[in-house]
């Protein structure tokens, strides 16, 4: 289990420091908050083939402070609640714990954004939306504020310099701010903010130039759904299903939690079930295809890990990494770039949510947690764990 934090850690967390609490709403999404289903669509589900049990036994890993831990020691220290890892397309490890269940959608959190930004980039190679583009143009409502000036690109590598309502920007309190946009229960007393995500984003204003630099904000994420909604005349549910969900022979509906004016929470509203999100990363490694059927572009698919756009930081910070820890991710359309000598990447979430993809090591890892994010409690390396992984599956 991990440690607990301190108490100067519990401001606007409202129990996000204890796993147990966290897991309750990880795995519980809509029944505390109003929510909208993303349908699988009317077709049973594609079959994830099973390879004989044991391909990872014996297998050691780098926990936290170096220390050496057996699979299942890793998976206590990143508290864990899914792990399955899919090799060449077939399932080699497949675990639940905590009393998560496998039919059960789980919250996804931040990884949630790479799946926008995918929906995003098909709009793009379809040519019906432009990464030069200001967003004003598209949703004229955000005239004067950070994301209205800037372009789609900039929202989809994280370019804007805002401030919310005049207030200093710190990333872990305006994070605790947006959930409580969200939940009022999340809501600590005497709170008199915003209320929806329209109006959250109403009170963002630029403090810089956007483009400048790499500022991890959920508020770009929120400001390109409310693109993708005009572009495509849509919910981002129905965008989703449409576009992936009906397509991947799915076994259950996935859902976002919407706020009080039904709006989803694209940034980190998603659940879905691990063996679910794992069929959507084996689209992507394969190229975008299902089997026989193109899902996406194979263009879209191929192109995550191509090279930062000229004027962004080409290698940036992971969000919950120490503020004097190197710069050595690259992040392109909301996508994580572990920069790795196998072209891997991946989705990632607040409380240990990823969805890895590493195609030269023919692999997809998902993986589900609630563990909690705080300076005491130190961070289980789950990237050098799935490579060390794929590189023992593939010897």
């Amino acid at each position: 289990m991990t440690a607990m934090p301190p108490l100067s850690d519990l401001a606007w967390a409202r129990g996000f420091t204890d796993p147990t609490w966290a897991r309750r709403h990880t795995t519980s999404g809509r029944e505390t908050v109003p929510s909208r289903a993303v349908w699988r669509g009317r077709g049973g589900p594609r079959d994830l083939p099973t390879a004989p049990p044991g391909a990872l036994d014996g297998l050691a890993f780098t926990g936290p402070g170096g220390r050496t831990l057996g699979l299942g020691q890793l998976l206590a220290a990143a508290e864990t609640d899914a792990l399955l890892v899919l090799h060449r397309g077939r399932i080699v490890h497949e675990q639940y714990l905590h009393g998560y269940e496998p039919h059960v959608p789980h919250f996804n959190a931040s990884a949630a954004k790479s799946y926008l930004g995918l929906l995003a980039a098909v709009l793009i190679h379809q040519g019906r939306l432009d990464r030069g583009t200001e967003v004003v143009k598209y949703v004229p409502e955000l005239a004067g504020t950070a994301f209205g000036e800037a372009t789609v690109d900039h929202l989809l590598h994280m370019g804007t310099r805002v401030s919310y309502a005049g207030r200093r920007y710190d990333k872990a309190l305006e994070a605790q701010r947006y959930f409580a946009v969200l939940a009022p229960q999340l809501r600590p007393y005497g709170y008199s903010g915003p209320a929806s995500i329209r109006e959250h984003l109403a009170t963002a204003r630029a403090t810089g130039a956007p483009g400048a630099e790499f500022r991890y904000e959920n508020g770009n994420v929120e400001a390109l759904a409310e693109v993708l909604r005009r572009v495509t005349g849509t919910t981002t549910s129905a965008h989703l299903s449409d576009t992936i969900w009906t397509r991947l022979g799915a076994e259950e509906d996935a859902y976002y939690i919407v706020d009080a004016e039904g709006t989803e929470a694209a940034c980190g509203g998603f659940s879905a079930t691990a063996r679910d999100v794992a069929r959507l990363g084996e689209m992507i490694r394969c190229g975008g295809a299902v089997g026989d059927r193109q899902v996406i572009p194979e263009a879209v698919a191929s192109t995550i890990v191509s090279g930062v756009p000229d004027g962004y930081p080409r290698r940036v910070r992971f969000p919950a990494a120490p503020a004097d820890a190197p710069a050595t991710l690259s992040y392109h359309d909301l996508w994580w770039i572990p920069n790795d000598p196998y072209g891997s990447f991946m989705a990632s979430g607040i409380h240990g949510q990823r969805l890895f993809i590493c195609p030269a090591l023919d692999l997809v890892v998902v993986h589900y947690a609630s563990q909690i994010v705080s300076p005491a409690v130190p961070q289980v390396p789950l990237v050098q764990a799935f490579l060390a992984i794929g590189s023992h599956l593939n010897s």
